[in-house]
């Protein structure tokens, strides 16, 4: 009986060593890969106009997810920042034939302010909140190769109308490097 108590208690410690020298590896995830930057031009449309460097220097706002879409002769793009669904920047461009008494007369909102040295001619607003926004800001213009474009900057809820302000003269910068004829 001693023997068997002997060999219980020494079989019972070599499978306690072996189990404690068991040093299988444990499966641990893979780190997820970094999100790589893609260009706001990939999207095609109008974003081949929109570089999201270039929109953060002119405007301070940060994006980094684009879409596009050509319908005929417009071209436009959507530019959000990952995740939010505002702010938003739209650019559109639309090929025309009209002239600047034209725009004056039918594009050119009432109240809106002009703007110099962008194109044609050119305006900026600010547009009041709605049920799903902040205010908005919008600058739209006739460059001179005959084409029509506009660029809002819709913000999130809650946002002053005096900001928006201040982001429509940002806007006005920005348009100012865009070349429509890049199209």
């Amino acid at each position: 009986m001693r023997a068997r108590s002997t060999w219980l208690a020494a079989s019972a410690v070599l499978l306690a060593a072996g189990c404690a020298d068991d040093r299988s590896p444990v499966a641990v995830p893979a780190p997820p890969p970094p999100a790589a930057e893609v260009a706001a031009a990939s999207s095609g449309g109008a974003c081949r106009l929109l570089d999201f460097g270039v929109i953060a220097e002119h405007t301070g706002g940060t994006f980094d997810v684009a879409a596009a879409t050509d319908q005929g002769d417009t071209h436009t793009c959507v530019v959000r920042a990952q995740g939010a669904v505002l702010p938003e920047l739209t650019l559109a461009v639309t090929d025309t034939s009209i002239d600047a008494a034209t725009f004056t007369a039918d594009v050119q909102p009432r109240g809106a302010t002009k703007v110099t040295k962008l194109g044609k001619i050119a305006y900026r607003r600010t547009l009041p909140r709605t049920a799903h926004s902040g205010p908005a800001g919008e600058v739209g213009w006739l460059a001179a190769e005959d084409r029509l474009a506009s660029l809002r900057w819709t913000s999130p809820e809650g946002t002053a109308a005096a900001e928006v302000a201040q982001a429509t003269g940002k806007l006005v910068a920005l348009a100012k490097v865009i070349d429509t004829r890049q199209l």
